[in-house]
């Protein structure tokens, strides 16, 4: 009876007792990681798309124009630190240069935005551009605000996708990371649900407080500060277990000896060279692809919603804590499921979710000028609040499948490479790949606008887009997931052989003494 018990404890909760030292503050790094992503992900958008003269038409150009060079540009900035600095030294620069930056803004550059902004030319732009270029006149005119964004995303970008990752990916076995991973998706979860609820605190706490001036400045304020305090506790963090945990080589997967630079044009041609790390690109790329022509069109609908940026600000932290309670429910078996159906099935449940649920989303969308007495009859909302409201579901749920099955899948199939082509591929991959993902879904949003002039003319293209390229990903995933079972099986057989090894040199020795 005992025994059950005791494997039923450990099929729910796989870490050893011995590996606490190590999973803890890992788990603790996550979190904050996370939590910083949540707050600047939604504090972004409120920023950028309530502003004078914007919408969320600006968003194709700034992925396109300025968020991918952004992303080329701290990519090859972060192999360039990766050659000189460790991999410690490399969190503690980024992550001060991030803190500062955000600092600068909000207390230097917000307070000024008005002294800041390019009436003269975006008034110059806006007469000799046509209409559907008006979000790239914005992106001029409020350029402070656009580089806010850039900054917001690249936290996402270099932070979490490479620098945490890789750092996990550094520290971690394959046994260890398909324990690990699935929880480090709970931290994310449970990030998203803190980061929603001290949003919706701070955005209203200006008004509690009496302010009645650009309220909203007081809740950046507040919300940089937690920002900043995230920031140290991150790299406290880390400091600890360099010091008191990764000097213990049981804690630490050994490096390879052989020494290797990054370079970015030399990773992307790795990258061109291998079939497994172009199908785990194109999964990638997909998966940001389809989750950028979603968001857009979503975030169009709310601003319409809620035009107020507190207003809107809350709305969106809503959504992320619905997000992180359906994530977390979700992430509790992401491990167990991985290790039960094997990793191509986990793969599998984040395309199939976005096909079931666009469907949905695109067909409130489509049909929203005919529904009006059935949504007033038989809901009490508008039209305008049935999509948001299918828009947020579609969010939550992929969202969820993000932080989760999708993310613990995605590096888990690093896991089986060489250190080379692992740091080499997660760098071209997750650096440029997840931009390039974004900045495709805003080269298609750009053209379409340019041609239809407003979103909702151009829906119904973009939902036969997101058709092909779902269908893509899951002929990669399959692709990806043969491949995948080959270099596990050949690690397994190899582990085994010098397990057989160690074994026989021990005898052979017991029976000379």
């Amino acid at each position: 009876m005992l025994t059950k018990i005791k494997s039923a404890a450990l099929a729910i909760c796989p870490i050893r007792r011995d590996e606490l030292k190590k999973f803890i503050p890992m788990f603790v790094v996550f979190f904050f990681v996370g939590f910083v992503y949540n707050i600047l992900r939604n504090t972004k958008d409120a920023v950028l798309i309530t502003g004078q003269s914007s919408g969320a038409e600006i968003i194709p150009f700034v992925k396109v124009w300025v968020m991918l060079p952004g992303a080329l540009l701290m990519t090859a900035f972060f192999s360039r630190l990766s050659n000189k600095y460790t991999m410690e030294r490399v969190f503690y620069i980024l992550i001060a240069i991030f803190v500062v930056y955000f600092l600068a803004f909000t207390f230097i550059m917000y307070p000024n935005s008005s002294a800041l902004q390019m009436n003269q030319f975006g008034d110059f732009l806006g007469g000799h551009l046509p209409k559907g270029a008006l979000g790239f006149v914005s992106m001029i005119r409020h350029w402070s605000f656009t580089l806010f964004y850039v900054m917001c995303e690249l936290w996402s970008c270099i932070i979490l996708s490479i620098l945490f990752w890789g750092f996990a990916n550094e520290t971690t076995t394959v046994n260890e990371a398909t324990r690990f991973y699935g929880f480090f998706g709970i931290g994310m979860n449970f990030s998203g649900i803190a980061a929603g609820h001290a949003c919706i605190y701070l955005s209203r706490l200006p008004s509690k407080l009496g302010a009645t001036q650009d309220a909203w400045f007081h809740t950046l304020a507040y919300i940089t500060l937690v920002i900043a305090v995230s920031g140290i506790i991150i790299i406290g963090v880390i400091r600890w277990m360099h010091t008191n945990v990764f000097h213990d080589c049981k804690h630490y997967k050994p490096k390879s000896k052989n020494k290797f630079k990054l370079s970015l044009r030399k990773n992307f041609s790795y990258l061109a060279k291998s079939k497994y790390l172009i199908c785990i690109a194109i999964v990638v790329v997909a998966f940001n692809l389809v989750i950028n022509l979603v968001e857009v069109l979503w975030k169009d609908q709310v601003r319409q919603l809620y035009p107020n940026p507190s207003d809107f600000s809350v709305y969106l932290n809503q959504v992320t804590v619905a997000t992180g309670i359906v994530a977390t429910v979700g992430a509790i078996f992401t491990s167990i499921f991985i290790r039960k159906f094997g990793w191509t099935k986990a793969a599998f449940i984040t395309p199939a979710m976005l096909l079931v649920t666009s469907i949905g989303f695109f067909g409130c969308l489509l049909f929203k000028g005919s529904m009006y007495t059935l949504t007033q009859g038989y809901l009490g909302m508008s039209p305008l609040a049935l999509v948001a409201f299918f828009g947020s579901l579609q969010i939550c749920l992929s969202r969820g499948c993000k932080y989760t099955v999708f993310d613990a899948t995605k590096e888990i199939s690093f896991l089986p490479l060489t250190p080379e082509s692992r740091k080499k591929g997660k760098a071209a991959i997750d650096g440029v790949g997840s931009r390039l993902g974004k900045s495709g879904g805003s080269v298609i949003h750009q053209g379409l606008l340019m041609v239809c002039s407003s979103f909702a003319a151009s829906a119904p293209y973009i939902a036969i887009f997101l058709l092909i390229v779902i269908c893509l990903w899951m002929f990669a995933v399959k692709v990806l997931g043969f491949e995948f079972k080959k270099l596990t099986d050949s690690h397994a057989n190899l582990e085994i052989n010098e397990e057989e090894l160690k074994e026989e040199k021990h005898t052979a020795s017991t029976q000379t003494t």
